[in-house]
């Protein structure tokens, strides 16, 4: 599918022409941090990002940060400082996040398959476990015992219902994630009788939704189902995490998330039913991608500009093992461009169409599909724009081993 824009509107600012990221000039920025191609997060526009979230939740709602999204140590160490707790998906995520001012009891560890070491690991640390399954209940009581330790433990849940609108459901239907709605009370009876520090719930059905009245719906969905199972629970509700799934516009296609409305809806539920339902429960909304991923930039120089047989193509020293998203084979169905841009020149008066494409020996290794740019040439430096979520710990960055990218924080 062409796409005939180069971009959409980003929130990154230009100066006569240049890219800035923190302020800085793109080019400048490649010197200091020595070679392309790199990941940059501007923490001005991720405390921007997560200041729009506050001044739309109301009071009493907490914000999470899911750490898979980008789960680079600098900027954890930034965002413990601007969200209420993160949320883990292994050990390794676990350990940052625990080398960060966060407290334990603040931190989450979800995800199917989780080891024995690393329930280990998350109940000697004091975190929260979302069980996934009946038999990790059973390790985790095994583990709980070995250690002397009372696990804090909550049950993320697979409800019975999915989220329309989400680009991937994580929710309804059979799943890998979570446990089924109607089999949660056997599941409860079992940590009852486990004496386990339970929490609450986890229900978390989709990602990447920019419809807020889909987001709503499932929110409220949400809170009348974890109502009905808290009934068979062995102790009040102290922990509702509601998930998240906000998205991110990626292409000129999408509309930015209304924002506003969610947090209409939640101030709703959260005055009509969740304190007098569930008056012990902290709620908790978990975003990743929404908070980080439009505060960051991949830049990649190209190395080669070639013609073959009436098509152009730009030749970068980045690809696919870094910025596997952006090539369309991380989930998309359609493959649609990222925003991409000259980093150093922004002359939309000239233009020519182009693809750009990365250094590896694959067709799929596209960056740009039949954008129009300014006339680039070796050493121009390409911006991949949305870097910030699912970049570079989602990319195959062993694959015909070039060494990895840099990441800074600015």
């Amino acid at each position: 599918m062409m796409e005939t824009t180069a971009t959409r509107a980003t929130p990154f600012e230009r100066r006569d022409g240049v890219l800035l990221v923190g302020g800085i000039p793109a080019d400048r920025l490649a010197e200091r941090v020595g070679r392309t191609p790199f990941f940059a997060y501007d923490r001005a526009l991720i405390d921007q990002r997560v200041g729009e979230v506050r001044a739309a939740l109301p009071a009493g709602i907490e914000l999470s940060y899911a750490v898979k999204a980008n789960p680079m140590p600098a900027l954890l160490q930034h965002m413990a400082g601007l969200v209420d707790g993160f949320d883990v998906a292994s050990a390794g995520e676990l350990g940052e996040a625990l080398n960060t001012t966060t407290p334990p009891h603040r931190v989450s560890f979800a995800g199917p398959g989780k080891s024995t070491a690393e329930l280990r690991q998350a109940v000697a640390a004091g975190v929260t476990v979302e069980l996934e399954s009946g038999n990790e209940l059973v390790r985790l009581r095994e583990v709980g015992e070995l250690l002397g330790i009372r696990a804090r433990v909550a049950l993320r849940v697979n409800p019975d219902f999915s989220v329309r609108g989400s680009a991937m459901q994580l929710g309804g239907g059979p799943q890998q994630f979570g446990i089924d709605a109607e089999r949660v009370p056997a599941v409860l009876a079992e940590l009852a009788a486990a004496d386990m520090d339970f929490q609450g719930f986890h229900v978390f059905a989709g990602s990447q939704n920019l419809d807020a009245e889909s987001i709503c719906e499932a929110q409220r969905a949400t809170v009348r189902l974890v109502a009905g199972l808290a009934e068979a629970a062995p102790g009040p509700v102290r922990y509702l995490n509601l998930g998240g799934g906000f998205g991110i516009p990626y292409t000129s296609r999408d509309r930015p998330l209304a924002l506003g409305r969610i947090g209409e809806n939640l101030a709703e539920l959260l005055e009509t039913q969740v304190r007098g339902l569930l008056p012990q429960a902290r709620v908790v909304i978990e975003l990743g991608r929404y908070l980080v991923g439009e505060a960051g930039v991949y830049l990649t120089r190209v190395v080669d500009r070639k013609e073959s047989r009436g098509r152009t193509y730009l030749v970068v020293d980045g690809g696919l093992h870094h910025q596997l998203a952006a090539s369309g084979n991380f989930g998309q169905v359609i493959r649609r461009n990222y925003p991409v841009a000259l980093a150093c020149r922004d002359d939309a008066g000239e233009g020519e169409t182009v693809d750009v494409v990365g250094c590896l020996c694959t067709p799929l290794d596209l960056l740009a599909d039949k954008v129009r740019l300014p006339p680039a040439g070796i050493g121009d430096l390409v911006a991949v724009f949305c870097a910030g979520a699912y970049g570079l710990t989602a990319s195959p960055t062993a694959f015909l081993g070039h060494p990895p990218p840099a990441e800074v924080l600015v």
